[in-house]
């Protein structure tokens, strides 16, 4: 990573930072005709930014990578040179002012400070001094760098990693590092470069339409629309998806999932996720006090965020009975009824070992070992049903078919231990496969009601998908759609960025 930023140090030291500090003064006189800039004088402007620098580093989201830039660039004021001829600061002050655009208060790129600075500096009566020339410049130029960056950063990666306020997202996200943040000291026409990070998704879009023209959701206040508006855009800034052709999608507070193929949706259907959380009048959105943020408490059958790629299926699986849900149901169910193991078609091994008269175990001593593995055997009765969809990840969460099919009829169907239940699971293994042998196989295995058994059969090509979690999002029709924050993901993010908005 040191290399990479050394080679683009280099680049602008050789691109711009070798005009002598008369170049400067020629620069600065020639857009503001104030003839104070043309007695800048090299020592003594290398002196006043090296203080200023110093003195405005605790100010600075990221002061080692801007010092090491400019002490690499012997202090030359290459933004304010480059972006002040044409009124192009201006122009950087007023997309910062229009932040709101995105759901963001301006005062996070010091949108105020900054169009302050711009005024001053073309404004004679207010620069009468070649000393308060170097400051201001100076000043001019590190906020200039900061809020470049910060506003380059937030359009094109967010104002929060997920990462760190999620406790269960297992999405790659990319993030903002030295090499993408130095690139905006090489830029030579800021609107052009402003207007290349304008994210330029249509759910993005659509979003940015509502905020302007001030939607209000049904059952909900402005305020609350607001919020919400927020936060989703913050959502749709995250570089957590590829720009694959194909892909599947599941938006966990919709209970929907999609099959989307070259921006289109080729197949959707209905789903079940795990149960929410428990949410408090208190964990309502709303304002927050000073350190009010929002820690992330997950209930332990939420269904995570999360991507990876389908790599098979089993058809009729073999259910691997989770610990969690062993200690919870299974074990109770068993103490209650001596042959529900043996009716639920549930094995049960210990060191490796089939047990075979289960009822004759007391499972309702608490002596008993918990050593024990339970497995469901393939069945029209095993909670997996005929087929489930495998990803590589590490909370043992997939897609999979279920006997219970009444659950797809409720409103709400957080109802699952986290994995998520589809409901048609061979249109859903079609989309994927096609009209294969692999398929033809699947479609003959599923139909099997005797001796079945679980077969696994590879994607000859995986498949990326993403569990997603969207509040707000426009559909097909053009159609804001609104759901409930049914595991409080609102509420923990809208939280950080209240934190930002208020250390602004």
């Amino acid at each position: 990573m040191n290399k990479i930023i050394y080679l683009f140090i280099a680049l602008a030291t050789l691109s711009s930072c070798k005009k002598s500090r008369s170049d400067i003064g020629q620069v600065l006189f020639k857009e503001t005709k104030n003839k104070v800039f043309k007695n800048i004088e090299t020592d003594a402007f290398i002196a006043v930014f090296k203080q200023t620098l110093e003195e405005k580093k605790s100010t600075l989201r990221n002061p080692k990578l801007i010092t090491a830039f400019y002490e690499s660039n012997d202090f030359d004021p290459v933004l304010v040179t480059s972006h002040l001829p044409g009124e192009q600061l201006k122009t950087l002050s007023t997309y910062l002012s229009q932040a709101n655009a995105h759901g963001l208060d301006p005062q996070l790129f010091s949108a105020t400070t900054l169009a302050g600075l711009v005024e001053k500096v073309y404004d004679k009566k207010a620069i009468k001094s070649v000393e308060d020339a170097y400051k201001t410049i100076a000043e001019l130029e590190l906020l200039t760098a900061n809020s470049l960056i910060d506003y380059s950063n937030a359009l094109q990666y967010g104002m929060i990693s997920p990462r760190k306020i999620y406790a269960t997202y297992y999405t790659e996200t990319e993030r903002p590092d030295s090499a993408s943040m130095m690139r905006v000291f090489a830029v030579k026409d800021l609107k052009n470069y402003l207007d290349s990070i304008q994210p330029k998704s249509p759910q993005y879009l659509a979003l940015q339409k509502g905020l302007a023209s001030n939607v209000v959701a049904p059952g909900m206040t402005q305020e609350e629309t607001l919020r919400m508006l927020q936060v989703n855009l913050e959502r749709f800034r995250w570089k957590n998806r590829e720009d694959n052709k194909k892909y599947v999608v599941v938006n966990i507070p919709d209970f929907t999932l999609n099959v989307m193929d070259n921006g289109k949706s080729i197949l959707d259907m209905k789903v079940c996720v795990g149960e929410g959380r428990k949410l408090n009048a208190s964990d309502e959105l709303k304002e927050y006090d000073e350190t009010g943020l929002k820690k992330d408490r997950p209930f332990s059958r939420e269904t995570p965020q999360l991507g990876s790629m389908i790599h098979s299926v089993q058809v009729n699986p073999v259910w691997n009975i989770p610990e969690s849900i062993v200690t919870n149901e299974i074990r109770k169910h068993a103490a209650a009824d001596r042959y529900y193991l043996s009716n639920n078609n549930i094995d049960v091994f210990k060191d490796g070992q089939i047990i075979e008269d289960t009822e004759l175990i007391d499972w309702s001593d608490p002596a008993t070992g918990k050593n024990y593995l339970f497995k469901q055997r393939p069945g029209d009765d095993n909670s997996l049903g005929k087929i489930k969809f495998l990803f590589k990840n590490d909370v043992a969460v997939y897609l999979h078919d279920t006997p219970a099919k009444a659950a797809f009829d409720k409103k709400v169907r957080a109802v699952s231990h986290g994995c998520v239940r589809v409901e048609k699971p061979l249109e859903l293994a079609q989309a994927l496969f096609g009209n294969s042998k692999q398929y033809e196989v699947i479609k003959t295995e599923m139909a099997k009601t005797e001796n079945q058994e679980a077969k696994d059969i590879a994607l000859p090509t995986q498949i990326p998908v993403y569990l997603t979690y969207f509040t707000t999002w426009v559909d097909a029709n053009g159609t804001l759609q609104f759901r409930d924050d049914i595991y409080g993901l609102d509420v923990v993010l809208y939280s950080y960025l209240q934190k930002l908005n208020k250390t602004a």
